[in-house]
């Protein structure tokens, strides 16, 4: 899901308005985009693109997923003034935004290398609406998994499609309808559920807001009969903890829906 000039188009108008007196200024200038904290770069393609659609030229000066620290430069631009300070606020704020992603996700994959060389760190669905894609790099970035990118990826089976059909006939209802190619992964709340889910055809069970004993119980009855994933509220700090069960997948909200963004500034100069 690259950012594409109908994204661009509609940062900027959300940002300049109809009337924008404050960018009018004559000249050429050129721009560096600083990191004012340590962190994750991500983000920057979608920044490159913002002074792009405007005619700036503009490049990443690192490359997502490296390291910066503060005082490091991690994009120039160049053009006539006006155009590099339109660009700049949505620039800084998406290339922010998806930095404190990747940074968050590479804190939780750190976390869990502490423990296992194996679980996979994953994003999930909880994005902000029409920066999905951006998000989801970002994770990428950190040394995370995205996860199902949309709808069509997986079929989840979740605690209301438990609640309206019961578990084994939900399986059994979707089952029928998905391709051969699309995995099936379901929910379940407790250790009995998790085998049962298996037995009636989950490629993947969620253990949802299980605490570390219940999931290391989980997945001692699963013993490998599908892939196990632990979801449900876990921080950075539970991760240890988790990755310890044996899961192969730890997946978690807050990467994307709770991720301070990295304090970035743009500064100038007159050409």
């Amino acid at each position: 899901m690259p950012v594409t000039d109908a994204d661009v188009e509609r940062w900027l108008r959300e940002d300049l308005g109809h009337h924008d007196v404050t960018n009018d200024v004559p000249g050429s200038t050129e721009g560096r985009l600083i990191a004012k904290e340590a962190g994750v770069a991500a983000g920057l393609d979608a920044a490159v693109a913002v002074f792009d659609y405007l005619g700036c030229d503009a490049d990443a000066v690192v490359s997502s997923g490296d390291r910066v620290e503060p005082g490091d430069a991690a994009l120039r631009a160049t053009g006539d003034a006006q155009s590099v300070l339109r660009a700049e606020r949505v620039a800084v704020n998406v290339a922010g935004h998806a930095s404190g992603v990747a940074t968050k996700t590479r804190r939780a994959v750190d976390a869990a290398r502490e423990v296992s060389d194996a679980v996979e760190i994953a994003a999930t669905r909880k994005t902000t609406p029409g920066l999905r894609g951006v998000e989801k790099r970002a994770v990428v970035a950190g040394g995370g998994d995205t996860h199902r990118l949309d709808l069509s990826h997986m079929v989840m089976v979740k605690d209301n499609h438990v609640a309206e059909m019961g578990l084994e006939s939900a399986i059994r209802h979707f089952r029928e309808r998905k391709s051969f190619a699309t995995k099936l992964e379901v929910e379940v709340e407790s250790p009995v559920d998790a085998t049962q889910a298996a037995d009636a055809g989950a490629d993947i069970v969620l253990l949802d807001n299980m605490t570390p004993a219940e999931t290391k119980r989980a997945v001692n009855l699963l013993d490998g009969a599908a892939l196990a994933e632990a979801s449900g509220s876990i921080t950075v700090e539970d991760v240890p903890a988790y990755a310890a069960t044996g899961v192969d997948v730890i997946s978690m909200g807050s990467l994307t829906h709770s991720a301070p963004s990295l304090d970035y500034s743009f500064s100038t100069s007159v050409a």
